[in-house]
């Protein structure tokens, strides 16, 4: 298997190569292949190439609670009021790419926002 990269996979770090392991989905697969089989020829205990994956799992974990937990604030109204309002009412995929809460308070404002038309349209 050719080493094309750049850098090349041979001559990074160990600690690059074991990220490269940590997290294959994220690189290409013949980078991935090639930096297990460097680290094998480096003689890594296969310990620090598990415990590479397992951190990275965490982060990945980590960062899908953060997104989970991303709300709308009142600086988000503040400051972007139109891309925000726009947001809440065309946005449809919140849930879908994992804004769990950020969806839960759009269902709301979308229900108030309803009202508001509805009291508006009734008083002209």
């Amino acid at each position: 298997m050719t080493d094309d990269f750049k850098p090349p996979i041979k001559s990074r770090t160990t600690k690059e190569l074991l990220a490269i392991a940590g997290a294959p989905k994220k690189w290409n697969s013949r980078a991935y292949k090639l930096a297990i089989d460097e680290l094998y020829n480096r003689k890594v205990d296969s310990k620090l190439i598990d415990q590479s994956k397992y951190l990275e799992k965490k982060k990945e974990n980590l960062q899908v609670l953060k997104i989970a937990k991303e709300s709308y604030s009142l600086f988000d109204f503040l400051f972007n009021f139109g891309g925000t309002l726009i947001e809440i009412i065309f946005a449809w995929n919140l849930e879908k790419e994992g804004y769990l809460r950020k969806a839960e308070q759009q269902k709301k404002f979308r229900i108030v926002l309803f009202f508001l038309i509805a009291i508006v349209l009734l008083l002209i």
